[in-house]
């Protein structure tokens, strides 16, 4: 391998989180991958070797491992996480950032806000709570929960580390009657077949390194399969979309009268000279002029570029004069990938208020920079979690909740599907009356 792939190979980011029920292990798991990979300062380790806190110590470490995320003093005080910690570590082929999402049911919420932003998912397990009495095995309802938010966000990269294993003596009949119903699971739900992995993330067996206490288990350490990934964005969508966040006029004392528009790049790319499409207005215009925030080089180039790409956050400006506002999306004006303009979907919405979903209650929903009022139509179905089943005839979703509802919109949005363009296919409900964020809901079907 030459040096150039090596750098490459080390720049490749994985973004991952850890989920499961509360007291599966995953902060413990997240502080051994610091520790065993020396992300961890000493005196980082002698502060968190005194704290009052301490629930359980790592021989080795001589410290409670899961304090290495666990920041907050009320999640020390009650040994659970609450919030979604973000840590950062490096070995010598991948940059990770991993967050340690909550396990309580309380806290499902910040689960859905770290799993929006991760391409893979950790599942853990704790082997010691299965019911491996039952055929299949037993699972913890938040482990089928934080499943079906996997499932509902789409993330490619499945991974089961089924914990503790050392408490029961590296069972391989266990581990074959959990992997069962894990599969099981993934297969009902539409799961990418997960990865399952028997650890100890208290002692470090396959978290890291391989361990001897498992020689039936032939696959990767849970890091060697992380570094294994290929994390590269699948793009099912390749035309223009260019949601325009803010508009930005020069100074009028100057005689350049400048008028740009801000945004990021969501998808395909954007060329100097290209007719583009103003949605929801159809009017049309030619770009004249493309910046690129923080571009060396078009900090240097009074013209900027000549194309920006997905993920470039740009000042465009165009050369008709043309009415843009905030919310408003920019696409090319030819192309057949072209997003849908409509004012009634069918969404998967994980309900994360206390107080339930009404039919007759107005929301806002805000999708890319657009915000627009929107009245739940109908709730089609209910995911069960303890069967997995899907209940009809239901009139409310109450907090945790996954269902599938109609909306109906004030006025049209410029969407893709999510499975197409998660980007533009996401959205947040907020009610109006207490402005809490309600719902985080994936668009399934667009009605033009």
């Amino acid at each position: 391998m030459s040096l150039d792939q090596q750098t490459n190979t080390h720049q490749g980011v994985v973004r991952f989180i850890t989920a499961g029920s509360v007291d599966d292990g995953k902060s413990t798991l997240i502080g051994r991958l610091l520790y065993d990979t020396k992300a961890v300062l000493a005196d980082q380790l002698l502060a968190l070797s005194k704290t009052k806190h301490a629930r359980v110590t790592a021989s080795d470490a001589a410290v409670d491992l899961a304090l290495l995320t666990d920041g907050l003093e009320a999640e020390r005080e009650q040994g659970i996480t609450i919030d979604v910690a973000y840590r950062y570590f490096a070995t010598s082929k991948r940059k990770f950032i991993v967050a340690d999402a909550p396990g309580h049911e309380q806290y499902t919420r910040n689960l859905v806000t770290g799993a929006s932003q991760a391409d893979v998912a950790v599942l853990l397990v704790d082997a010691t709570r299965v019911d491996l009495t039952a055929k299949p095995a037993g699972l913890l309802a938040q482990t089928k929960r934080h499943s079906a938010i996997v499932r509902l966000l789409g993330l490619r990269h499945v991974a089961v580390a089924v914990n503790k294993m050392d408490l029961l003596g590296f069972d391989e009949k266990v581990f074959n009657a959990i992997k069962e119903s894990i599969e099981g699971l993934a297969n009902t739900l539409g799961l990418p077949t997960p990865h399952l992995i028997p650890v100890s993330a208290l002692q470090g067996d396959n978290v890291v390194d391989k361990s001897d206490k498992t020689p039936w288990y032939q696959g990767p350490s849970l890091l060697q399969w992380l570094e294994s990934l290929d994390t590269t964005p699948i793009q099912k969508i390749e035309g223009l979309r260019f949601p325009v966040q803010y508009v930005a006029r020069q100074d009028g004392s100057a005689a350049d009268d400048f008028r740009g528009y801000l945004g990021r790049v969501e998808a395909g790319t954007i060329s100097k000279g290209q007719k583009v499409t103003i949605l929801p207005s159809g009017s049309e215009a030619t770009v004249a002029e493309i910046h690129v925030s923080n571009d060396h080089q078009a900090s240097n180039d009074a013209s900027g570029v000549d194309i920006a790409k997905a993920g470039q956050v740009i000042a465009l400006r165009l050369a008709e004069d043309v009415d843009v506002s905030r919310g408003d999306m920019i696409i090319a004006a030819e192309g057949h990938d072209q997003p849908s303009l409509t004012k009634q979907v069918s969404a998967d919405l994980c309900w994360l208020d206390g107080e339930p979903l009404s039919l007759s209650r107005k929301y806002v929903l805000r999708h890319t920079t657009n915000t627009v009022f929107a009245k739940v139509k109908g709730i089609q179905q209910v995911l069960d979690v303890q069967t997995l089943s899907h209940a009809t005839d239901i009139h409310a979703l109450n907090m945790n909740e996954i269902g599938r509802v109609d909306l109906v919109l004030q006025k049209p949005i410029v969407a893709d599907r999510f499975d197409q363009a998660a980007s533009t296919g996401a959205f947040v409900l907020i009610d109006e009356a207490t402005n809490h964020t309600v719902a985080a809901g994936m668009l399934r079907e667009l009605t033009v």
